[in-house]
């Protein structure tokens, strides 16, 4: 079977606005899409995916020099192998594992109660917005060492590198923008780093520049591009899958009620949430040599879009995969955030996220605190749902109303 011209574009309005409701049409009829506008392959099936996100031979991360390095000011973890990889890797995941990590769920603890507490008299926030958003930056500035009084000028930075590894197109003045807010950030960090050195603390900053493995020490460039690789990947996906997570516990409020009555069971719906309806849902890699998938070429070179939401919604992978359901019994919650996770959220292989403890941890706790205070949780009346994005994906906003805490 060759690559189908559906006459469909993954870039269009409908897609964005829905993407959904075409995952089962790609998957059985296009499992192989090619977008000319990026001379791009999209795969959709739960096993193309996964083989193409484990199999670091014939699959590369190449392409993240062109779609992360410029904004990262250096290259990332997930653009290195052998030694190097093994190296820092080790160091994020020990800033982000063990004793550090109980410190760090202090952080989330005081962070959330002060960010909760002017909404609570109200009985109304919006989850994303007056929530969300400014506790995933102030948790991270906080981990790695940084001001939280500065959060809403690094937020603004942040919001440009992100916008450059994710856009799919890039007008020049965008482009330009993305730099700029790239190179500020750069400047902004390396007098902490050089301040770091002289006089290293417990933060992850300090950490990093401090680090030695096998006499790998690394250099204002390397710390530098890790910070803003910790930055992207802390913030971005832990706001939307908190919102995303109270979004299908309201709209299932059977689940809802028994999570209220059995807190266990909110790790399960985390995996499920991450599963159904995953953040970051399109992961980059560049073939190395021709390879087939369901009887089309994707030839060497080129780059390849795993879609993480299709392949997490394929009956092949999981039973009744359109349902939210957190007493699926294909979805081991203790393998959902390790390397054995069946959902590709966190990706798969040698670069899956290095985070996964953390974020497990941080959207636990955060969860658990904001439940009992969010008594008969619901959408606020009159407000509309929106999800936006292609490469990462959540609501817009999410306005709650509950039960004003006197």
């Amino acid at each position: 079977m060759p690559v189908v011209d559906t006459g469909f574009s993954v870039l269009s309005e409908d897609f964005a606005a829905a993407p959904y409701r075409y995952f089962a049409p790609l998957r059985e009829r296009a499992p192989v899409h090619y977008e000319p506008a990026i001379d791009s392959y999209f795969l959709s099936r739960y096993e193309d995916v996964k083989r193409v996100l484990t199999d670091h031979g014939a699959f590369s991360t190449a392409t993240l020099q062109v779609r992360a390095e410029p904004v990262m000011r250096g290259p990332v973890l997930a653009q290195m192998t052998g030694a190097e990889h093994t190296a820092k890797r080790r160091i994020v995941v020990r800033a982000f594992t063990g004793p550090a990590l109980q410190d760090q769920m202090r952080v989330v603890h005081a962070t959330a109660a002060e960010l909760m507490a002017p909404f609570l008299p109200l009985g109304r926030m919006d989850l994303v917005n007056d929530f969300g958003k400014p506790f995933a930056i102030h948790v991270t500035l906080e981990v790695l060492g940084l001001d939280r009084r500065d959060w809403q000028q690094v937020a603004a930075w942040h919001s440009g590198v992100a916008e450059f590894i994710t856009s799919m197109t890039l007008t020049p003045e965008r482009r330009r923008h993305c730099m700029d807010c790239a190179e500020q950030l750069e400047a902004y960090l390396l007098p902490v780093i050089q301040q770091r050195r002289r006089t290293p603390g417990e933060d992850l900053i300090s950490k990093l520049c401090t680090a030695e493995f096998d006499g790998i020490a690394m250099s204002d460039r390397d710390v530098t591009a890790l910070i803003i690789n910790v930055l992207a990947a802390a913030t971005e996906p832990a706001d939307k899958t908190l919102a995303l997570l109270f979004k299908h516990l309201i709209d299932h409020p059977e689940q809802l009620a028994q999570v209220r009555r059995e807190p266990d069971l909110l790790a399960a719906a985390l995996a499920e949430t991450l599963r159904y309806t995953p953040p970051v849902q399109l992961i980059p890699r560049q073939a190395e040599e021709d390879t087939v998938f369901a009887g089309a070429t994707v030839p060497a070179g080129a780059t390849v879009f795993c879609m993480i939401g299709a392949a997490n919604r394929d009956p092949d992978a999981f039973t009744d995969p359109d349902t939210f359901d957190i007493h699926r019994p294909d979805l081991s919650t203790a393998r959902s955030f390790t390397a054995a996770a069946q959902h590709l959220s966190f990706g798969a292989g040698l670069h899956q996220c290095v985070g996964t403890a953390f974020a497990r941890a941080q959207l636990e706790t955060v969860a658990a605190i904001l439940l009992p205070l969010l008594e008969q949780v619901r959408h606020s009346p009159g407000s509309r749902y929106r999800e936006a994005g292609l490469y990462t994906r959540g609501p817009l906003a999410l306005s709650l109303d509950f039960t004003p805490v006197r």
